[in-house]
């Protein structure tokens, strides 16, 4: 949810001297659908060190979302999976004090969860495309030359703090924060990828990680951080639920046990 503005002083950071994190051998949970694991830090100071990977082909998964505004209820992202028939879900962004609005502009078809633009936002997830010949989901840089073009086709988009922008370039610098971090981003082959690490880091040292992982991240949004952060998988392979805990001025420990309530999520449906 909203809290203190950690993300102001945004800049592009070399990757150049990040050692390259351990490959990532993918599983298929169901068809478009492939979940991996890559081991970011051997000896965490908390967590477990673990970069889990879910990477989605838009063209053959259906991707939705779950939202509070609509449904009239937060749940966990496990709930979440229950009640929308979701095998996997993430967070769909940070949300106002009114636990229903995404901070950034959030618009599910024809239902509008947050109207305006928030300026300094310039990650964008576009979903559903009411025209042929589009991807079916992409992420998009909203500072990017053509981008009202690019996104008028779809009618369900999420807007979310930037960590990557195209063509891999980390926008971080340091800042002494750390936290357990939920992010989606978009590989060069378009590919969609939801992404959790319960190990704290700030967000510069993550970034720099992910763009030396080989997973060929292009662009990135957070979608969430701290006890907050949640990834649930329900496959016929797979069943977990994974929640963050350590965030900098908010959550200082490691001991959250549980998934919180979320009013946004974005997930995947459950192939029958």
């Amino acid at each position: 949810m909203t809290r203190a503005p950690w993300w102001v002083g945004l800049v592009v950071c070399s990757v150049g001297l990040v050692a390259r994190a351990e490959s990532v051998a993918f599983q298929t949970l169901q068809p478009g659908v492939e979940y991996g694991v890559a081991t970011l830090v051997e000896k965490p100071e908390a967590g477990d060190g673990k970069l889990h990977v879910v990477r989605i082909d838009p063209a053959v998964a259906s991707i939705d979302l779950g939202l509070a505004s609509e449904s009239g209820a937060m749940r966990t992202a496990a709930q979440w999976s229950d009640q929308q028939d979701f095998s996997v879900v993430i967070n769909a962004g940070m949300f106002e004090t009114d636990y229903r609005s995404n901070v950034g502009r959030l618009v599910h078809g024809a239902h509008v969860n947050q109207r305006g633009w928030k300026k300094s936002y310039q990650s964008v997830l576009a979903m559903d495309p009411s025209v042929e010949g589009v991807a079916k989901a992409t992420m998009l840089d909203r500072d990017a030359p053509g981008f009202d073009e690019a996104v008028k086709p779809y009618r369900t988009v999420i807007q979310n703090l930037r960590l990557i922008k195209a063509p891999g370039e980390n926008v971080w610098k340091s800042n002494n924060r750390k936290w357990s971090e939920a992010f989606v981003a978009l590989d060069g082959k378009g590919r969609l990828l939801f992404c959790f690490t319960r190990t704290p880091f700030e967000m510069v040292e993550l970034m720099n990680k992910v763009l030396a992982s080989g997973l060929g991240v292009v662009r990135a949004m957070h979608v969430e951080g701290g006890p907050e952060a949640s990834l649930t998988i329900r496959s016929k392979a797979l069943k977990f639920d994974l929640s963050g805990s350590y965030e900098t001025g908010f959550f200082p420990r490691d001991d959250n046990d549980r998934q919180w309530e979320l009013p946004n999520v974005i997930g995947i449906r459950a192939v029958k």
